[in-house]
């Protein structure tokens, strides 16, 4: 048993469909008539039962898409082995081979064989942690089950399921249309920009697929309209799934951030053979080295300038970043998205949802008779106008009553649907779309909806939006007796000054308008429609702020970040909401979309640099687009918030799209580059918090790979420079294994940092800051990195001259130097081992005190630095270790020589960072305005 969809687009469709009833598969018509589609699928206009549903989804599968071609980790596997820093391992390894030391070859080989495993894990983690995420937020489907309406996974939906399709929705699987028309963007399957229209009513049966107009592909977007569809093909077999099947090519979306660090990492290769071609002459010619002693002097500075664990530990560490992400609520989609949030310094935000609760409720109406409480407990006593006023609410109106009593659908439909019950309305869903003749959506351009209704007394118009776009097409108004009378000057202009009296309350107001048709064909123009209306009333409805956002605004603009307001609500209700949650302090600049429309570029771009606090009320999605355009021309990294179908041009051109997760439609969440699970703007704050915290602990890592280059080259460098003088104080062997050992975990934890304080009392970065900047270079090389050389050094020579050597004694196998110089070579390793513990705690801050932030607070890399002693102990204790490496055990004394290396190096960083503090008159600890980001 299968179903699939076995010819291409342009043809007509032949489907061997699985009914899991056990009959053999038909081959099925998906444009024969829908009452022979209906028996073929062995369904019905009514849907599919749970039972049947679930026995269809064993023998068909998930609908989901599923890479069909050949596995593809090897291929990812080899590029581990070719990275600019795994090909510098390559040439240390073939120069130790042809002068003969084949053990440092092999050794190097080891390392390369043990970084290339290692970062093969950490990128595939990384990709399973980006992929996982889509557990936070399964696409969904609006299906007809059991004779109602569900919400259900869109992986669940099968072959003879019917499907609910609204504007927003991205349709999950191939189907056919049984009733109603929509817009659908079909560019992902056809390349075609423009939405054309798909009804019901327009059935051509033996037609080619792509031309049949009743037909809905999965992976399209529903940009308007509403049908329901019963559903033919699902997953792989569908067109989208076909299309899938033919591309095996999966391309890597590599961060500005993870390009950055590429370039740097052809840099240290460039450095490091440059080094090392210039110091074998220099050792030979100069210094009297043989040539085998060069050559092992450039193995050891090109191993010990490779920073093996750099690509998979950023990669790591974005990875960690995004699920920490999504823990708070935010699903970030990409990996460079996280990197974005930490520079992000503008914020335009949505106010309804976002801002506030999304609770909608109706508190007021206003009709000709006057105010009317509806939370007022008095009685109501009967008034036609506001029988009329709540016919028109629930007739113009896609909400609906579940089973429980509970409504559902857009919150403020559904605070209509509520207030239109309590008067006493028809609220019957089923009743309201058999008498509905037409609907004109609603559109963010006019911002209004209309239907066309019939009554047991003619056909009529309802119409309900923004006063302002639905009072100049209003010629009378509903009197007191229910009568209509003319719309004076006088009248509008009281009416007006209402709407903004209840709009500076922080109430949304809507206006509700009719009209009776003629008798005869209901007009197919929307302007046709919309036009000599009669005004019944104006609705009030509350939607308070949420009770986070004052204090995520706070975190926001202690930290240099500009918050815009863009709102399709009423200019006056918008200033309101921005006011109590603190956005604006003063008399905010309001630009209507009329007038922002009316405005070049050159006025756009100084009115968004010269003013502070600005709110676009009454706006397009056009405008949010015109607006993340200016911004990101006049250098800013932008974050867009959105949820309708035409947001989604301006989330893609943001540097951050933010979609609605419970309120956005599919289409915005598909052209998002973050999505929030909770619709919450504190989440906003937490994501930028987080993404602050990542950038930063990639620095820390990169900060404490790079201070370990001079301890580690300054051995070798002592060797050359000292013409063999003075014997190799660390050996290649040694360096490999503080390299690939000692070193790895206390850089990863450092990747789990928590967040320093002052995180979020800092201006953005800039967009075009580099990762790697000169002052953090010269801490690493040359303060910290040259403490530590010293260190390692002072041990090295501690128990050499102790031994009683002086300088150009043999210390080889045989003399009675040997053992000596064994303790010595292990001192210095030791020593280094000792640095990294220093050095991994001043790494933790880059300003603040340790004390601030807690000694203890990185339980991960305690465990690192545990760990690291344990290998050390393994390396200078176990006789079969010491012959390999080429180590002697260390007494005591030379243990507690070492004891205070660790302290002298986070002791030396802390008085630089104090030293910064007060040359800035920043306090020791800073504590921060409010903490969102996970620790």
């Amino acid at each position: 048993m299968h179903s699939s969809v076995s010819l291409p687009l342009d043809s007509v469709v032949s489907v061997d469909t699985a009914l899991v009833d056990g009959e053999p598969g038909i081959d099925l018509d998906p444009t024969e008539r829908v009452e022979l589609l209906l028996r073929d699928l062995h369904s019905s206009r009514s849907g599919l039962t749970s039972r049947e549903a679930q026995r269809r989804l064993i023998h068909v599968g998930p609908n989901a898409l599923h890479r069909r071609g050949g596995r593809t980790w090897p291929r990812e596997l080899m590029v581990q082995f070719t990275h600019p820093l795994a090909l510098l391992l390559w040439a240390a390894a073939g120069l130790a081979w042809l002068v003969g030391i084949e053990p440092v070859a092999i050794a190097v080989i080891v390392v390369i064989v043990i970084n290339a495993a290692f970062a093969f894990v950490q990128e595939r983690h990384a990709e399973r942690a980006v992929e996982l995420l889509a557990a936070y937020l399964p696409a969904r489907a609006t299906v007809v089950r059991d004779g109602e309406m569900a919400a259900i996974d869109a992986v669940d939906v099968v072959p003879g399921d019917v499907l609910v399709i609204q504007e927003g929705d991205r349709i999950s699987a191939d189907a056919r249309l049984l009733e109603g028309g929509i817009e659908v963007d079909l560019s992902e399957l056809t390349g075609e920009s423009l939405p054309v229209f798909r009804s019901a009513d327009a059935a051509e049966a033996g037609v080619p697929l792509a031309q049949a107009s009743d037909i809905a592909f999965s992976g399209t977007a529903c940009t308007g309209g509403d049908a329901q569809a019963v559903v033919f093909a699902t997953g792989m077999h569908t067109e989208l799934g076909r299309i899938a099947a033919l591309s095996e090519r999966v391309g890597h979306d590599e961060s500005p951030l993870e390009h950055q660090v590429r370039q740097v990492a052809w840099l240290i290769a460039l450095v490091s053979l440059l080094l090392g071609a210039a110091f074998v002459p220099l050792a030979t010619l100069g210094a009297g080295l043989s040539l085998l002693n060069a050559v092992v002097f450039a193995v050891g500075l090109l191993v010990g300038n490779v920073p093996e664990g750099l690509l998979p530990t950023i990669t790591l560490a974005l990875a960690v970043g995004v699920r920490d992400l999504a823990r708070r609520g935010a699903v970030v989609k990409r990996l460079s998205a996280v990197e974005t949030l930490g520079s992000t310094d503008v914020i335009c935000t949505d106010k309804t949802g976002t801002l506030t609760e999304n609770r909608m409720r109706v508190t007021v109406l206003h009709t000709a008779t006057g105010t009317h409480d509806l939370e007022s407990r008095t009685p109501r006593p009967s008034d036609p106008t506001l029988t009329r006023l709540a016919t028109a609410m629930i007739a113009c109106n896609n909400a609906r009553f579940d089973h429980t009593g509970r409504a559902l659908g857009d919150p403020t439909e559904t605070a209509m649907l509520v207030a239109g019950a309590a008067l006493g309305a028809e609220v019957d869903s089923d009743e309201r779309q058999r008498l509905r003749q037409k609907q004109f959506h609603f559109d963010p351009a006019r911002k209004r909806m209309s239907t066309i209704d019939s009554s047991s007394d003619g056909v009529w118009v309802h119409t309900k939006g923004a006063p302002e776009t639905v009072l100049p097409l209003c010629t009378t108004e509903l009197d007191a007796d229910g009568h209509p009378q003319l719309l004076t000057t006088d009248r509008r202009t009281t009416l007006v000054d209402l709407v903004d009296a209840q709009a500076r309350q922080g109430l949304r107001v809507l206006a509700v308008a009719e009209r009776r048709l003629p008798s005869g064909t209901p007009p197919d123009a929307r302007d046709q429609a919309e036009r000599d209306l009669l005004l019944l009333g104006f609705v009030a409805m509350t939607d308070p702020p949420r009770a986070e956002v004052a204090d995520a605004v706070a975190v926001c603009h202690a930290a240099g970040i500009r918050i815009i307001v863009i709102t399709g609500d009423n200019g006056l209700t918008a200033a309101t909401i921005a006011a109590q949650v603190g956005i604006t302090h003063g008399e905010p600049v309001v630009v209507t979309g009329e007038e922002l429309e009316r405005m070049s570029e050159a006025e756009l771009d100084t009115l968004l640099s010269t003013t502070p606090e600005l709110i676009f009320a009454r706006s397009s999605p056009e405008a949010k687009l015109r607006v993340a355009d200016a911004l990101r021309e006049a250098g800013h990294v932008v974050a867009m918030t959105g949820d309708g179908v035409n947001d989604a041009p301006a989330l893609r051109r943001a540097d951050i799209g933010i979609a609605m997760g419970r309120s956005g439609t599919d289409v915005a969440r598909e052209a998002a580059t973050m999505i929030l699970t909770d619709d919450n703007f504190a989440t906003i704050a937490a994501a930028i918090e987080a993404g602050r915290r990542v950038y930063d602990n990639i620095r820390k890592f990169i900060f404490y790979i790079f201070a370990h280059a001079t301890p580690e080259v300054t051995p070798f460098i002592v060797f050359a420079l000292s013409g063999g003088s003075i014997p190799l104080p660390l050996t290649v062997l040694q360096l490999l294994v503080i390299d690939i050992g000692t070193e790895t975990l206390p850089a990863l934890a450092l990747g789990r940092e928590p967040a320093e304080p002052g995180l979020m009392r800092r201006p953005p970065r800039r967009r075009d800051e580099s990762i790697i900047q000169i002052p953090m270079v010269l801490r690493a090389w040359l303060f910290l990195g040259a403490i530590a050389a010293a260190l390692g050094m002072a041990g090295f020579f501690y128990v050499l001259l102790g031994a009683g050597w002086h300088l150009g004694d043999p210390t080889g196998p045989g003399t009675p130097l040997h053992h000596a110089y064994l303790q010595a070579t292990t001192m210095t390793f030791f020593g280094l081992v000792a640095g990294q513990i220093g050095t991994a705690f001043a790494a933790r801050t880059e300003r603040a005190s340790l004390r601030s932030i807690g000694v203890l607070s990185n339980p991960l890399l305690l465990g690192g630095i545990a760990f690291e002693l344990a290998l050390a102990a393994v390396v200078v204790y176990v006789p079969p270790i010491q012959h390999l490496l080429g180590t002697a055990a260390l007494t005591p004394a030379m243990l507690a020589f070492t004891a205070p290396y660790p302290f002298i190096i986070w002791g030396a960083d802390e008085i630089r960072r104090w030293l910064l503090r007060r040359r800035a008159g920043v306090p020791e600890t800073i504590a921060p305005a409010a903490s969102f980001a996970k620790t």
